[in-house]
């Protein structure tokens, strides 16, 4: 079971990273508990994870007005963790481009 999905690379996550220079965001899978999430990302970045705060999305309902008509639809939830590194220690999300 892969527990993280994708790190969260917004403009809000950028600006709580770099005012909180060890917080980082990433989506994971919705049954993974913090302590899976912390194994996780301590296996795959080689960090020390010192704290995980998770919360649910929940699903939204879309609906956009074309010449078709009316189309309506849903997002699905997903779970979002944050997690707190260990002082002086960093991810870069950009080192593989």
């Amino acid at each position: 079971m892969s527990v993280i999905i994708k790190p969260l690379v917004t403009e809000k996550m950028t600006k709580i990273t770099e005012k909180i220079s060890n917080r980082f965001g990433f989506v994971v899978d919705k049954e993974a508990s913090k302590d899976e999430i912390k194994k996780a990302v301590e296996e795959l970045y080689d960090v020390k994870v010192v704290k995980v705060n998770t919360l649910v999305a929940p699903a939204t309902r879309r609906q956009r007005f074309t010449k078709a008509g009316v189309i309506s639809g849903r997002k699905p939830s997903y779970k979002k963790a944050f997690v707190t590194l260990a002082e002086g220690q960093t991810i870069d999300f950009y080192s593989n481009i």
